[in-house]
């Protein structure tokens, strides 16, 4: 009697899995490759922003640098193969002459008042050019006119256009208003001698209204209209239109033009140089330092003060947006 061995009828002959298959990984090599080749592209994306680079480290940083040492010696120009390292002492003497203490002072609140009043300034005509009325074109014009005079031209025609107690415009006013309404003509004031600081403010003022100005219409003008249309279908009048959607837009706007305008406004030399000669108490770090440089001839005292004014910059800029960045977040809250 045989046997026949026979496979079951179940059984299917082996061969290769049908069952779930795994995904295949990348060998190492190839993410090796594919992270060289995004380094590549990022270095060829930032290559052509080198020779910038370079450049702006050339121009700015290397004589930073060279400021902040020179301002370590004792080093005065009439004799200037008498150098002597002093340390900190010029920094000390930044902070402890009455003259340079007083500059600081004056330094912060010219910055503070001018910045202030320009923003406020800039954002009112800035919503007057966001409106469409007949000539607004020549508006514009003449109100960014003052911004691309030069500083020394624009103090110029502020000293003596305007200020002049002779033949000034602002005299000549007073006298025509007093004609105009029958009273004595009163006494013709000297504007820069007896309100310095304020006639200084005015012309830096005047000048940099319109930088802010340019920087907040633009602002103005990426609104998008359809938010804006749609309050007004809600029933938001004029100013909650404004409180609530177009002032928490221009923040960004807002804080740029605040940066800029204390970085720049804190370093002015030419209006306190051209009006007052740095005189009647109206002197600022830059002033000061120009008289230490080129009368005292102290190349580290003068170095130590620069080095201030930067600081300084850095510190008034940082306050400020901390100020505008905190009131919107007063008004995010109440909202």
């Amino acid at each position: 009697m045989s046997t026949s061995l026979s496979s079951p009828p179940n059984s299917t002959p082996p061969g290769p899995r049908t069952g779930t298959a795994t995904a295949s990984r990348p060998s190492e090599p190839t993410s090796r490759a594919g992270r060289g080749g995004d380094r590549m592209r990022a270095w060829a994306t930032r290559a052509p922003l080198l020779p910038a680079l370079v450049f702006l480290i050339a121009v700015t940083q290397l004589p930073f640098v060279a400021t902040l040492v020179i301002s370590l010696f004792d080093w005065n120009s009439l004799d200037p193969d008498e150098r002597a390292f002093t340390g900190l002492s010029n920094y000390g003497s930044v902070f402890t002459d009455p003259a340079l203490r007083e500059s600081v002072l004056t330094t912060v609140l010219l910055t503070a008042s001018v910045v202030v009043a320009s923003v406020v300034l800039g954002l009112l005509f800035a919503l007057l050019l966001d409106r469409s009325f007949f000539g607004r074109g020549m508006v514009r014009t003449l109100l960014i006119t003052p911004f691309l005079l030069v500083p020394v031209s624009a103090a110029l025609l502020w000293k003596h256009a305007l200020y002049n107690p002779e033949y000034g415009l602002f005299n000549g006013a007073l006298n025509w208003a007093a004609g105009l309404f029958g009273v004595e003509s009163p006494a013709q004031p000297d504007w820069i001698s007896q309100m310095p600081l304020l006639a200084v403010e005015a012309a830096l003022v005047w000048q940099w209204t319109p930088f802010m100005m340019l920087i907040l219409l633009a602002g103005l003008q990426s609104r998008p209209a359809e938010m804006i249309e749609a309050a007004r279908l809600d029933g938001a009048g004029t100013w909650q239109t404004f409180r609530y959607l177009t002032l928490p837009h221009l923040r960004r706007y807002l804080e740029l033009g605040i940066l800029l305008g204390s970085v720049y406004i804190v370093q002015n030399f030419d209006a306190v140089f051209t009006l007052t000669s740095g005189g009647l108490g109206t002197a600022n770090l830059p002033y000061t330092i120009y008289q230490t440089f080129y009368q005292a001839h102290e190349y580290g005292l003068a170095s130590a003060a620069g080095v201030v004014v930067v600081i300084g910059t850095i510190v008034i800029a940082t306050f400020a947006l901390r100020a505008v960045s905190s009131l919107f977040r007063e008004e995010a809250t109440r909202a």
